[in-house]
Formats: structure tokens, C-alpha cells, sequence
């Protein structure tokens, strides 16, 4: 089992949506300064809570592991991760580890980070592509989601793996534990999952769905 969704909040309205979060969620929302933020935070739980609700997951206990992935303690065959960018939130849930990342497609982004942070080889296929920016969010976020998957997060440097893209197969080189990836456009964004299982499916949720 995989379900990889997203969803747009800037049309959240926070007011109608607070009450349909958890009180640690809602103490989490509370301590962000600008309703941006809020919303990113609010909107991922409500995409998250739809999704488990879906699998007839409706008591779910959140903890959090020593690098900071949050898990579900009383479901410990189900996985998830959340990430938002911008005005979107993506939400991953499996039946194995898994992690998502989304991002900002931004053209103006310093290309240096990948010379002195990625792979050499990811570098040179950035720089040497029709369009650098874009392959750089590609490989950002494949890179991010396999560390979210490791439940490492950034304890795991950006140089200590690399990614291979060749046509539309990706894969991890050396990879010992055969980990399934899959890149998605969602409008000037991009997501990717990193999973040891695969889908072509990604489902879009109108915001103010989640919580009426």
C-alpha cells in the first residue's frame, strides 16, 4: 500500500480549519508567526489525517525518533512523511518506510550548493542540462525524500549518495536495498517519493475538502 498526495493552501482559512486539528498540531500552529506558515502546517496535518482517515486510521498516536521522523507508535506497519514548499503540502503514506519532498521550481537558485554539496556527477549533469535550475530541483528532491526515507533527514550529507537519472529509470548507485523513487511536476514544483515500493499515481486534494 502507497498514497502520495498534495495539496494547495493558500485558500486555507485558519479559523475553519483549527478546530479540525489535534491540540499538539494546534500548539504547533500556534507558535508560527506568519499565517503562511500556519497554513503549511495546519494544511499538512489535515492532508495527512484525510489520507490515514482513508485507510480507517482515525486514532493515530504521533511520536518522533531520534532524528526528528515522526512515526505512528500505535500503527508501527504504517509509515508516513509530510513536506511543504511554498503554497503546497505533500503527504507520502506506505506500508514500508518511505519520504516525500516538494519544492519550488526557482529559476534564480545558486547552483553553487550542488557543486559544493552533491555528487560530482550530479553536478555535471546539472550544469551540462538545457535547463540547470530544473534538473537541480530534480536531484534536490530525490535526494531529500531518500534521506527522509532513512529517517535521517539531513544527518545524511547530500555527497554520501548519489542519484542516477537515465531516461525516466532513477535509481540509487550501489543500492543494496532496492529503493523505488518516482518524480512528479506539480505546477512550478517539484515532488518526489523514495520507497521500496512504486507508484505512478498522485492524487490532488482541494484544501477546503479536508476539513468540512
Amino acid at each position: 500500500m502507497i498514497k502520495i498526495a498534495y495539496s494547495n493552501v493558500k485558500k486555507l482559512d485558519l479559523k475553519k480549519a483549527y478546530p479540525f486539528t489535534s491540540p499538539d498540531r494546534q500548539k504547533k500552529i500556534s507558535r508560527y508567526r506568519f499565517d503562511k506558515d500556519k497554513k503549511l502546517s495546519c494544511g499538512a496535518y489535515l492532508l495527512l489525517k484525510k489520507l490515514l482517515d482513508e485507510i480507517n486510521i482515525t486514532d493515530a498516536i504521533f511520536k518522533t525518533k531520534k532524528y526528528g521522523k515522526a512515526y505512528i507508535s500505535n500503527y508501527p506497519n504504517i509509515h508516513f512523511n509530510l513536506s511543504h514548499s511554498g503554497k503546497y503540502v505533500a503527504c507520502a503514506i506506505a506500508d514500508t518506510p518511505i519520504g516525500v519532498d516538494i519544492e519550488y521550481n526557482d529559476c534564480e537558485i545558486d547552483l553553487n550548493i550542488a557543486k559544493h554539496y552533491f555528487f560530482n556527477s550530479e553536478y555535471k549533469r546539472i550544469i551540462e542540462s538545457e535547463n540547470p535550475s530544473n534538473e537541480f530541483f530534480k536531484y534536490w528532491v530525490l535526494k531529500e525524500s531518500y534521506m527522509k526515507y532513512t529517517g535521517l533527514g539531513f544527518h545524511l550529507s547530500l555527497d554520501s549518495f548519489e542519484i542516477i537519472m537515465e531516461n525516466d529509470d532513477i535509481k540509487l548507485k550501489d543500492d543494496k536495498n532496492n529503493i523505488k523513487f518516482n518524480l512528479f511536476d506539480v505546477d512550478n514544483y517539484k515532488l518526489a517519493f523514495a520507497s521500496n515500493q512504486c507508484t505512478n499515481k498522485i492524487r490532488e486534494y482541494d484544501i477546503s475538502e479536508l476539513y468540512h
